[in-house]
């Protein structure tokens, strides 16, 4: 079975629409009603989308089995203000991938999105995350480490207790977050750039703290193969070494960072390759992100991007044990996908 740690919805005209309302309005006449029929939200899994055919034909013809799916992180918009309307968007996309998983409960699986806001604690999150696992039935949730966007002040690192609420939540009901910026308000980063900068200050935050201390069993993926962290592994193993900078006893970084998990959201064997070595394939959940930013022909070979699957069966020193962990059993079991087979 092949599992995608990491997708997102297509959204139906309607969920733009209401989102852009509240954006003019700023939430002065209250939420208002969204309304998306079945009929709708069944064409958004069967219309074409990012040059291809629909995302059921897509997931089809790579040969993916089911998607743990979550909103867009570039459309979620957590800077805006006032909170409230944050809110009341992100519940709706949430409403929306819980009637599609309902319409195909063999190909989707539920993430939450967060109704993370800048300058607002994480605590204020937790009631909508409780919601979408407890009523919703999902299986995990998208956590953003810098809400601001890039246009206010950015927050502490996820190291910080800062973000303890949010863990709190996270370890009662024994859900995982993927760890994944949105939109940047820079307009000298690229946003795809952006994600690879906040994974990488993620994983450093998160390792020179007391989190996992305090948190053993609190489970983080990270998104794009873990931003830039595992292919300068050597650098980060000697700041690591400086004093003061371990906080797990004698722990060297390289056990440290299998403390998170990653997955494989990377377009190229040879980062791949480099991954799965550092952090080893019981640590890696494949997630290709199909139809996304990597949804494009390369030239040289005729393939889509990303079609990752090809790649990581082209890894020859990979067992076949090893492959079925990043394939499907590092999600049933980092998700709790008990009802699989």
């Amino acid at each position: 079975m092949i599992i995608d740690a990491h997708a997102h919805t297509i959204a139906p005209n309607s969920w733009g629409r209401y989102q852009g309302q509240l954006l003019h309005s700023r939430g002065a006449h209250g939420p208002g009603e969204f309304q998306v029929s079945d009929d709708e939200i069944a064409a958004t899994l069967t219309r074409p989308v990012f040059g291809g055919g629909s995302l059921i034909e897509q997931m089809e013809k790579v040969g993916t089995d089911m998607q743990l799916m979550s909103p867009r992180p570039i459309s979620m918009s957590h800077h805006e203000k006032p909170e409230r309307i944050v809110h009341w968007y992100i519940e709706a996309i949430n409403d929306v991938i819980a009637k599609q998983c309902a319409l195909r409960p063999d190909k989707f699986r539920g993430v939450a999105g967060l109704p993370q806001n800048a300058g607002v604690s994480p605590a204020n999150s937790v009631e909508e995350l409780e919601r979408c696992v407890k009523e919703l039935g999902f299986v995990g949730c998208l956590l953003n480490p810098d809400p601001s966007e890039g246009f206010s002040e950015a927050p502490p690192g996820l190291g910080d207790e800062y973000w303890y609420p949010l863990y709190e939540k996270m370890v009662e009901l024994d859900v995982p977050a993927l760890v994944h910026s949105t939109q940047c308000g820079q307009a000298r980063v690229p946003y795809t750039l952006h994600f690879i900068n906040e994974e990488s200050i993620a994983i450093i935050s998160l390792l020179t703290s007391r989190v996992f201390l305090d948190f053993p069993t609190l489970k983080l993926v990270i998104s794009h193969g873990g931003g830039a962290i595992p292919y300068q592994i050597g650098r980060f193993r000697a700041f690591y070494m400086r004093r003061n900078r371990r906080v797990m006893d004698d722990e060297p970084f390289e056990v440290s960072l299998r403390r998170l998990y990653f997955e494989t959201c990377l377009y190229s064997k040879e980062a791949l390759e480099l991954l799965i070595k550092v952090v080893g394939p019981d640590r890696c959940l494949f997630g290709a992100e199909r139809p996304g930013t990597g949804s494009e022909i390369d030239p040289e070979t005729g393939l889509w991007m990303d079609d990752i699957k090809p790649l990581i069966d082209d890894i020859e020193w990979l067992t076949d044990a090893e492959r079925k962990m990043i394939y499907e059993d590092n999600a049933k079991a980092v998700h709790n996908l008990k009802d699989l087979p």
